[in-house]
């Protein structure tokens, strides 16, 4: 069909395209350029996150209403933003 000239064309675009690929995004440097900064606004930093999981009723409950006790001021700080 094709013929041997072909068979040679698809092999070698094969092999290139992923090393290409491999060579272009595992660039240090691109990585930290578009990687790092996107990660930073998909995912909340260190200090947010829960780092001891409860075990207890009593301990969840805290993590609860700690959660919640945010989540109510950081809305009545929007609301007042708003009025303003």
């Amino acid at each position: 069909m094709g013929g041997p000239n072909l068979e040679v064309f698809k092999f070698a675009l094969y092999l290139f395209v992923p090393i290409a690929a491999l060579v272009h995004f595992g660039d240090p440097q691109w990585y930290k350029d578009n990687v790092l900064p996107y990660k930073d606004k998909l995912f909340p930093p260190d200090a947010r996150l829960l780092q001891t999981i409860p075990k207890d009723q009593s301990a969840i409950r805290e993590e609860l209403a700690r959660i919640k006790a945010e989540r109510v001021a950081r809305r009545a700080a929007r609301d007042a933003q708003e009025k303003e």
